[in-house]
Formats: C-alpha cells, structure tokens, sequence
C-alpha cells in the first residue's frame, strides 16, 4: 500500500488500516514506517468483529481481510485473507476502486 499511496489518492481512495494494537504501539509504528495512511488502533478487535474478521490463534492472531467501502458507505469489496500472505495485488484494487467512481 505505502508505495503506491499516490495511485490510490489520484482514484480518491482512502487507505485505512485497522491495527490490532494498543494506541502507543500504532502510534510508534507509524512514525518509525512514516507511513502515508491513517492507521486506527483496535486492541480488542472491535472493528475486526464488526466487519467478520476471522480470528485464529494457530495462525498468530487476526487474519488480514481488505474492504472497498464506496463513498455512500457500502462495501463493494470484500476479501477475508487465508494466511497472513493472502493480500490481492494493489493493481486489482485498481480496477475495483475504478469501477465504483
């Protein structure tokens, strides 16, 4: 996502992480990353439970899942990840935020 930041914000697109850790902990992170995108702590996994994030300890915790949310609040994407290495290509993002302007 960080180095291609510039070709979601020339599609309008917001990158938001939802972190599993406590504020200090993103916060720390973030800076040392100096990452371009809003990072949001959640260290109870509210938001993951929200959005049917799977949870799985054999697997070191919360399975990454990816949202596509279109500008009236309706998520257009959604992809719940296997392992910590499922992650879709940013330029299949592409298409999928290109197609909901």
């Amino acid at each position: 996502m960080k180095k291609d930041i510039e070709q979601f914000t020339e599609r309008k697109a917001q990158v938001v992480v939802i972190a599993p850790h406590q504020k200090a902990k993103v916060k720390t992170y973030w800076e040392k990353e100096n990452l371009p995108f809003i990072g949001i702590p959640d260290p109870d996994g509210i938001l993951g439970k929200l959005y049917g994030q799977e949870w799985n300890l054999i697997k070191m915790g919360r399975m990454p899942a990816l949202f596509i949310i279109d500008k009236k609040g309706i998520v257009v994407f959604a992809q719940y990840a296997r392992s910590m290495a499922d992650i879709p290509e940013n330029s299949g993002l592409f298409q999928i935020i290109e197609r909901t302007i």
